[in-house]
């Protein structure tokens, strides 16, 4: 791996000369891809090093193994066999940085919550995981945008969404989406019977608009007055706006703002991104990964992980784990759960790359 180590020093170096350039940092696209690369070379090379070290203390530990006797050739040979692992442990240290990036790296994410089977319960579920993500959010110290809500009779949310920015936003909520299941007595049972619902969590990338081009040809538009929980009107006017893409049946609805300009423009933002994912996975089905190169498949009618609140238990299916500080998690700790799901992903990929599945 030396040869593959010269390279990113030479990559390095290319880099942070363009970092530099005028013209690069005029354009903030470019400023901020550069930027990204670099932060991603320095972790390699920041491994890199000390393996090219490693590989020259080895050489001269085996020479030095030929050349002395006795208990000498001995603590030298301890030396050989403490250098090998240490090679070993860069090696796949540095194979793990340098698998493909993420396309959707250091995107917003547009993060959406609905209460699924359980009715009520499953309203009230939903808010319960919006505040969770919004806490994670917070710890990380990302922004976060609300799109829209649609509050329940009982104060949950039936369908809630936000967007979220920051470098690895992305990174580490992508594994959230799917059918989330929680166990536990609902506020709306009088015998004190443990229920079972759930919610559906949908993650996207935020597309841009150079990236996703909507001909407006394609597009069938709907203004009507907002409603708030039971159907109640809550404006006078027709600010409300559903959007349908007709090619692919897609609808986006918005009304949380007062002006149709601003409720149409989220609703592109939504739509952009949707349309982005469909592409992706497209692309990805074609090079035959689809969705089993997500954990656990990824789909969203897969149930990831079940939240037993009599136990204080929290169970990601995917990879077999279980935390028992559901409250902890609950409270914006996510980071064990996320953690596994990465070390996951990264040990599928190397198995993969090594046996020459790309």
């Amino acid at each position: 791996m030396l040869e593959q180590v010269d390279a990113l020093e030479a990559e390095y170096a290319e880099v942070e000369a363009r970092l530099a350039d005028p013209e690069v940092i005029g354009d903030p696209d470019r400023l901020r891809d550069a930027g990204r690369r670099f932060k991603k070379l320095n972790e390699m090379i920041a491994v890199g090093r000390p393996l090219r070290e490693a590989y020259g203390d080895l050489e001269a530990a085996h020479e030095l193994v030929e050349l002395a006797d006795g208990p000498e050739r001995d603590q030298f040979r301890l030396e050989v066999g403490s250098l090998e692992l240490e090679i070993d442990r860069l090696e796949e240290e540095l194979r793990g940085l340098l698998l493909p990036a993420d396309p959707n790296d250091g995107r917003p994410v547009i993060l959406e919550v609905r209460g699924a089977e359980g009715g009520e319960e499953a309203n009230l579920f939903a808010r319960d995981l919006h505040d969770m993500y919004l806490a994670f959010a917070a710890g990380h110290g990302w922004s976060v945008e609300p799109l829209m809500a649609r509050d329940s009779d009982m104060g949950g949310f039936s369908e809630v969404m936000v967007l979220v920015k920051g470098e690895d936003a992305w990174t580490r909520l992508k594994y959230e989406g799917g059918v989330h299941r929680v166990q536990r007595v609902p506020v709306t049972e009088s015998q004190g019977r443990i229920h079972t619902s759930s919610a559906t969590v949908s993650v996207l990338p935020e597309a841009d608009e150079v990236e996703v081009c909507i001909d407006d040809n394609d597009l069938h538009i709907d203004v009507y007055r907002a409603s708030g929980p039971g159907g109640q009107s809550v404006n006078t006017t027709d600010s409300a706006v559903r959007i349908t893409h007709k090619p692919t049946g897609l609808v986006v609805s918005m009304q949380d703002e007062k002006s149709q300009l601003q409720n149409k423009a989220k609703a592109l933002r939504v739509l952009r991104s949707r349309l982005l994912q469909i592409e992706q996975d497209r692309q990805q089905s074609e090079a035959s990964e689809a969705r089993r190169g997500q954990v656990g498949g990824g789909g969203r009618s897969e149930k990831i992980r079940t939240y037993n609140f009599k136990e204080n238990r929290v169970t990601d299916h995917r990879i077999g784990l279980t935390l028992h500080r559901l409250d902890r998690i609950l409270a914006g700790d996510l980071d064990e759960v996320v953690d596994g799901l990465l070390a996951d992903e990264r040990a599928r990929h190397l198995s993969r790359s090594a046996n020459g599945g790309g």
